[in-house]
């Protein structure tokens, strides 16, 4: 598990690193096996508040700067478990998926005699979807969970187009086109990737669909 903590230090002194190194291996120790990956951020400005919520894959963990490493190691579980919980509130069915691809094909593609045979989500972490069209299945990045609807149709689309045309032709482009939200929605997952590369989260490095 490559989890990492970062410390708001105070002063101008920083500890060694094999020192912040010792403290993080003891912490994890303490910590529930199997715990998906985390980052803990511990914030000056946070008086008592704390929240999570998953970034680029890596589910971050805000915390006041002088809460205690005993309260920490209490609150690592407990707040990885209510993001997952809402995730999985938010996460729809592959059946779900299928009906919101057969819509947008009925809508927009209505031409294409070709479905796809399946279509579920995928951990994938350098794309937002793939497509093989020897089977016709159609994975989607979990990242996109609890992404907003548009968002979340404009990639299906995406894949959809692909089925018949594999590359991103002239072809592919009048397509895709055809999708309202275009341009909003290329924006959104735009800016979701420029977030993850401040947040320095290391898992998403560009857009690649």
């Amino acid at each position: 598990m490559d989890n990492f903590e970062q410390e708001i230090l105070f002063g101008d002194l920083l500890p060694p690193i094999a020192q912040i190194s010792k403290r993080r291996a003891k912490r994890d120790s303490l910590l529930p096996e199997g715990l998906p990956e985390f980052r803990v951020v511990r914030s000056r400005r946070r008086r008592s508040s704390i929240s999570a919520y998953r970034q680029g894959g890596v589910i971050q963990i805000s915390i006041p700067a002088r809460m205690s490493k005993q309260d920490e190691i209490a609150a690592i579980p407990e707040m990885i478990a209510m993001v997952l919980r809402r995730e999985a509130k938010e996460r729809k069915t592959d059946d779900q998926l299928m009906q919101i691809a057969l819509e947008l094909l009925s809508k927009l593609l209505p031409e294409f005699e070709i479905k796809p045979a399946s279509i579920n989500w995928r951990n994938m972490s350098e794309r937002w979807g793939s497509c093989t069209t020897v089977d016709r299945t159609i994975r989607i990045s979990d990242r996109l969970i609890g992404a907003p609807t548009y968002v979340l149709n404009y990639i299906i689309f995406h894949e959809l187009i692909h089925l018949k045309v594999p590359g991103h032709d002239q072809d592919f482009k009048n397509y895709l086109h055809r999708f309202d939200d275009l341009l909003r929605a290329e924006a959104f997952l735009e800016g979701f990737e420029i977030g993850c590369q401040i947040g320095n989260s290391g898992v998403m490095s560009a857009v690649n669909i």
